[in-house]
């Protein structure tokens, strides 16, 4: 062996370990600093970080709903309340597992599959950590029993009763008063962060009606409340509680005894029934036929009961006395004939030859009056209005023009929005030159004036609009605001003049005169609902063709569908020598204004005047059968 290997290098050796050393105490050197630093950063840079969330595994924040607004009638009958139901709820971060957990529910609670749809539709909505979905509503006693006795194998299940939305008078308000119902993906995508907050633990909003135009109004402000929980979830203590803020009462013009009223007439019927207040524009009654129950939406209708509501031709859910437009045949005729005597178009004693029909010069088509024998050989306005003689007004309109006849009508708030504190109002189509072109891309012809002066051809109302401008011809042009809402809070709110239409007093006298005899006279239209009668009242009757009837055919009920026969209106006020109350009235397909609508009307007057004046008022005598020198008449 050579003498190189004989002998270790103890020096070079003892480096290598000095150095191996040294790089393994920098090591652990770092280790330490690492731990120290990390240590120091836990338990005192961040110590209020960790601690609150450390709390926050036993600390929630829960939102408490606020009880949403009450709703009353003039009288504070209760329209729109709360009540309490038990509604079985799940907290999906306290569920191992969600679709064993539901397994074991349906044996203790009945849960369908349309409860299943929604549950999962909300559990995909934005929320709260924590904070309970909801699956069914309404359980019943024994329900809640089985769901105690299983609670222990049920975690993050939860039974809690709530105050959810309930109509006493159910279809009776319906289209006025509206609903509430459950929180859609479309209501949260129009939310902003506030609306998130507000609405955080409540799961209705209001879909139409007076619920929707006064939603914020009604929701009131959210609560909440710190609670300390255990390791299932289960509430301990309440650590600290906001109260929330309830939402703001409303008290309605509208009064249950004239809704009901007015909904009895109508029963059996499609149709609507509308009266105003003439002084203030108070909605009084506002009635759609047919109707439904409101409550079935407020904790989410069943696909069955809606498809029933949805399918059915009498259309339940379709609100007339706001949303049908209806041609206002005669009703119109008092403010066509106002609008000649405004113009100077006519006066009172201009009069018109009436063989049954009317042609324009140089025109053979011939306009057919509802009399087809006519009304007499000199047919004064007096007469034409209280036995609604089509030749007289084909005459005035063709003398007016559609101009004349536009403006002054709008005036009225014909083809206008009304402003009604309510959603979805039509304005219905009160036309002129220029809506004509847009519409219909063709020029106004002197016919449309004829069908436009007796309230046919293109015009459409809604029966809101009808009880407005006969409100306004009461109230010798001023014309209301129409309101269904009294006060909010306890705050009144006041009534709108919406505009004043000036027009020569002795006009005025003449018209309201005419209505009046229109109701009074011994050959008036409506003189039927005038029997018995211990006020007076002015109105007028109509009756608006569905379909057409071709030239020289005669209307004929029993050959035509029930659907395409005629409509029946009526417009008027009581008492007349200082109105109170102006109403409106269609019946679909009703067929004569005198016998099918005016009555109602009548009923309607009776139960809004004897209320109010608490005994039969002063008899008054009749007009004179006879004026100006001929008998009236009439009997459409």
């Amino acid at each position: 062996m050579s003498e190189s290997h004989r002998f270790k290098d103890h020096h070079r050796e003892e480096r290598i370990f000095f150095v191996r050393t040294v790089i393994a105490g920098v090591f652990v050197v770092l280790g330490l600093a690492l731990l120290i630093a990390r240590y120091y950063s836990l338990q005192v840079i961040n110590h209020q970080d960790y601690a609150t969330r450390s709390d926050r595994n036993r600390i929630h924040v829960q939102p408490i709903p606020p009880t949403r607004g009450l709703i009353y009638d003039r009288s504070g009958e209760l329209l729109a309340g709360n009540r309490p139901i038990y509604i079985l709820s799940l907290v999906p971060e306290r569920i191992p597992d969600l679709d064993h957990t539901l397994e074991r529910l349906k044996p203790l609670v009945n849960i369908n599959p349309s409860d299943l749809e929604k549950f999962y539709d909300q559990l995909q909505q934005p929320r709260k950590p924590f904070e309970a979905v909801p699956l069914r509503y309404q359980l019943s006693e024994a329900e809640i029993a089985r769901v105690a006795v299983n609670e222990f194998l049920l975690e993050g299940v939860e039974v809690e009763a709530q105050l959810v939305r309930y109509y006493p008078q159910q279809e009776l308000f319906a289209h006025s008063i509206g609903y509430v119902g459950r929180i859609s993906q479309s209501d949260l995508a129009r939310f902003d962060e506030d609306d998130l907050r507000r609405y955080s633990g409540t799961h209705s909003i209001g879909k139409n009606g007076l619920e929707a135009q006064y939603e914020q109004e009604l929701l009131g402000e959210v609560g909440n409340q710190y609670v300390e929980t255990n390791a299932r979830g289960r509430i301990l203590r309440v650590l600290s509680r906001v109260d929330p803020k309830p939402g703001a009462d409303l008290e309605l013009h509208l009064d249950l005894n004239l809704q009901r009223t007015a909904a009895q007439a109508l029963e059996g019927m499609r149709g609507a029934v509308v009266a105003l207040d003439v002084k203030t524009g108070g909605v009084l009654a506002a009635v759609s036929l047919p109707s439904f129950n409101p409550n079935l939406f407020v904790t989410g209708i069943s696909f069955a009961d809606y498809r029933a509501l949805n399918q059915s031709k009498d259309l339940p859910l379709y609100n007339r006395f706001l949303q049908g437009q209806y041609p206002p045949a005669s009703t119109i005729k008092s403010i066509i004939g106002l609008a000649g005597l405004h113009h100077n178009v006519v006066d009172a004693e201009h009069w018109v030859r009436d063989p049954g029909y009317y042609q324009l010069p140089n025109s053979s088509r011939l306009y057919r009056d509802w009399r087809r024998s006519g009304h007499g050989p000199r047919v004064d306005m007096m007469q034409a209005m209280v036995e609604s003689c089509d030749v007289y007004y084909y005459d005035l309109g063709h003398r007016l023009g559609v101009d004349a006849m536009h403006s002054f009508g709008s005036r009225f708030g014909l083809g206008q929005l009304t402003g009604i504190d309510l959603p979805s109002e039509r304005r219905g189509i009160w036309p002129s030159r220029e809506w004509k072109r847009g519409a219909r891309g063709s020029a106004w012809f002197p016919g449309d004036n004829l069908n436009m002066a007796i309230g046919q051809g293109y015009a459409l109302t809604t029966p809101l609009q009808l009880a407005v401008s006969t409100a306004t011809l009461a109230n010798r042009g001023k014309r209301m605001l129409p309101q269904v809402v009294r006060s909010v809070g306890g705050v009144e709110r006041p009534p709108i003049v919406a505009d004043y239409l000036e027009v020569d007093d002795k006009h005025w006298e003449f018209m309201l005169s005419a209505m009046e005899n229109t109701v009074h006279s011994q050959r008036g239209t409506a003189r039927r609902i005038a029997a018995g009668a211990d006020y007076r009242m002015g109105g007028k009757t109509g009756t608006a063709q569905v379909v057409a009837i071709a030239q020289g055919e005669s209307y004929d009920s029993d050959t035509l569908y029930e659907r395409h026969r005629d409509h029946a209106l009526f417009v008027g006020y009581a008492p007349a020598d200082d109105p109170q109350i102006a109403v409106a009235v269609i019946v679909e397909n009703g067929e004569s204004g005198a016998t099918v609508a005016a009555p109602i009307a009548r009923k309607v007057f009776d139960a809004y005047l004897r209320q109010q004046y608490a005994q039969p008022l002063p008899h008054q005598e009749p007009l004179a059968g006879l004026i100006g020198g001929q008998r009236l008449g009439g009997s459409r």
